[in-house]
């Protein structure tokens, strides 16, 4: 099958998508997707890092295929993601996967202060000169769990960033979307968990088990919340590795790419 190209021509755009879907039956007949102005909060295991990867992907598709036919702002904090999910979702897709990651403008924070310079003092410029219209950042969280954060600073940092996300977002007219990884039994994460909530507009909740997967769709403005289960059709190695030792006890494989 022949490759699809991206296509940037503005000349010949026609209208913005309404709405920027997983394209998962799963996760679409739940949440019918992601709207211009729209920050969200995407709670769950690692396995939300693949999803949100194939979201960067098909926000660079035409907007005959449903895409944003724009660029997109990829922060990874803590080095929580790998680009070889948003090449393997750059396949899926049919496409090429160097294209894919030469539309990513790549940002990468370790540190709670880092992710904060990244956020107030450089996004907007980012956002602006690729014209991107998603933003992606991969566990928002994980910086300001650290113990060398003070625990009140990191609680306020944490809320002004996140108070900047959703208005910049509506100002912007652009799609944010966060993911928060598991991280339960670390100090701070109850509560900034609670910040995240109150201040994204919409909140996806996945949660595995080694035999069932679940999405929540905790909050929205207009959409109806509930709960469906969820079979992805991306998947990675350490989906494999988890199925095989729920059902063997033991993990012994040959991973093969095709």
């Amino acid at each position: 099958m022949q490759q699809q190209k991206l296509i940037f021509r503005k000349q010949m755009a026609q209208k913005t998508p309404s709405r920027l879907t997983f394209n998962e039956p799963d996760i679409d007949g739940l949440f019918p997707g992601f709207k211009t102005g729209d920050f969200a909060v995407i709670y769950g295991p690692q396995t939300v890092t693949s999803l949100v990867s194939k979201l960067c992907v098909r926000a660079q598709l035409s907007k005959e295929e449903n895409g944003l036919e724009n660029k997109v702002v990829f922060i990874d904090a803590a080095s929580s993601s790998s680009l070889s999910n948003i090449i393997q979702a750059a396949e899926l897709a049919k496409l090429q996967p160097q294209m894919a990651l030469g539309n990513l403008v790549k940002m990468r924070a370790y540190t709670a202060y880092r992710l904060t310079s990244l956020i107030m003092e450089q996004l907007e410029e980012a956002v602006k000169t690729s014209d991107a219209k998603l933003v992606v950042i991969s566990d928002i969280v994980s910086p300001f769990l650290s113990d060398n954060v003070d625990d009140q600073e990191a609680k306020a940092v944490y809320s002004q960033i996140m108070s900047y996300l959703a208005s910049f977002a509506k100002k912007h007219r652009i799609i944010v979307v966060a993911t928060y990884l598991s991280h339960e039994g670390k100090r701070r994460n109850s509560i900034l968990q609670e910040i995240s909530s109150a201040k994204a507009g919409t909140v996806l909740r996945f949660t595995k088990t080694p035999y069932t997967s679940e999405v929540e769709l905790e909050k929205h403005p207009s959409y109806m919340l509930g709960i469906a289960e969820f079979n992805p059709e991306f998947k990675t190695l350490a989906d494999f590795s988890a199925a095989i030792i729920a059902n063997t006890g033991t993990l012994s494989y040959k991973y093969i790419k095709n």
